[in-house]
């Protein structure tokens, strides 16, 4: 009879790990996941919108960083809204940031 019990004993000590482990293996399987973004000229030019009026009432050169803080979008939408508008001859690069042209 001591022996059951040192048996469950052992098992419950047990149990409550396993769960921690699924727990942390959900978390990081949860964080892996990445947003896809629809890729098209009408998304690239409403980014390319929101890049060059963050940058407009900035007044100033802006690092992706900031203009992703500024925007509220993720980094790629605000690198897809910089390629737009290099593209179009709007903004111009200043020493790692991004500049009205």
């Amino acid at each position: 009879m001591v022996e059951r019990k040192a048996t469950k004993s052992a098992a419950a000590k047990a149990t409550p790990k396993k769960a921690a482990t699924k727990k942390v293996a959900t978390k990081k399987a949860a964080a892996s996941k990445k947003e896809a973004i629809f890729v098209d000229a009408v998304n690239a030019g409403f980014r390319a919108g929101d890049v060059y009026e963050a940058l407009h009432t900035a007044g100033e050169a802006k690092t992706v960083e900031e203009l992703v803080k500024l925007t509220g979008k993720s980094e790629v939408e605000v690198l897809l809204g910089i390629g737009w508008l290099l593209k179009e001859g709007k903004l111009k690069g200043d020493g790692g940031k991004v500049v009205l042209a």
